[in-house]
């Protein structure tokens, strides 16, 4: 009997064959997948980039607007300020008033005669005080009497010299004399001496 001999090797060759094009095509596919993973990643990873910068913009104008808010509220608070500042000086200005009037009364009412005032000017709390007397002992006089008042104290003697008013011959003297406020601040307000 005779052998039958097959010749597998073209069988081979197409089936080796047909692996390598089912690897190809394989391999073309892994490949499209991953390619395609690749250009999915990067869209998202640029959207979310595009995501992230509007989301930046947007927060840079709001911080923006607050700056802004942020500004007109210091704004706001110095002109506060500078009201309550204001209202403070017309409260103090108000609560001085009546100083002015007691301040007058109690220098002409502590005048002994012979002795005229031709000056008062008001520094802080100090006055100073010049004017004509017809003796150095009048001036003493005036400047005991301002002393025992309870809105004046410290009275001190600049300078006494002779001068001419007229045809009188009279002393010229000028002083310094502390205020202190003899008023509590309610009584002012309430208008009570």
């Amino acid at each position: 009997m005779s052998t039958i001999r097959i010749n597998l090797l073209p069988h081979r060759q197409l089936r080796r064959a047909q692996q390598q094009r089912l690897f190809a095509l394989l391999a073309l596919v892994v490949a499209g997948l991953g390619l395609a993973a690749v250009v999915i990643g990067q869209v998202q990873l640029i959207n979310a980039k595009n995501a992230q910068d509007r989301r930046n913009t947007f927060l840079k104008a709001e911080i923006a607007k607050l700056d802004k808010q942020i500004a007109e509220i210091k704004q706001l608070r110095d002109k506060t300020q500078d009201l309550l500042a204001r209202k403070n000086v017309v409260e103090s200005l108000q609560g001085n008033r009546t100083e002015a009037v007691h301040l007058f009364d109690e220098l002409a009412r502590r005048l002994p005669d012979g002795l005229y005032l031709k000056s008062i000017k008001q520094t802080d709390d100090s006055l100073a005080l010049s004017g004509y007397a017809q003796s150095s002992a009048r001036v003493s006089t005036y400047m005991r009497a301002l002393d025992e008042t309870a809105l004046f104290q410290d009275p001190a003697l600049i300078e006494v010299k002779a001068a001419e008013v007229g045809k009188l011959r009279v002393n010229e003297f000028s002083m310094k004399v502390k205020i202190t406020h003899l008023l509590p601040r309610a009584a002012v307000k309430r208008g009570k001496p």
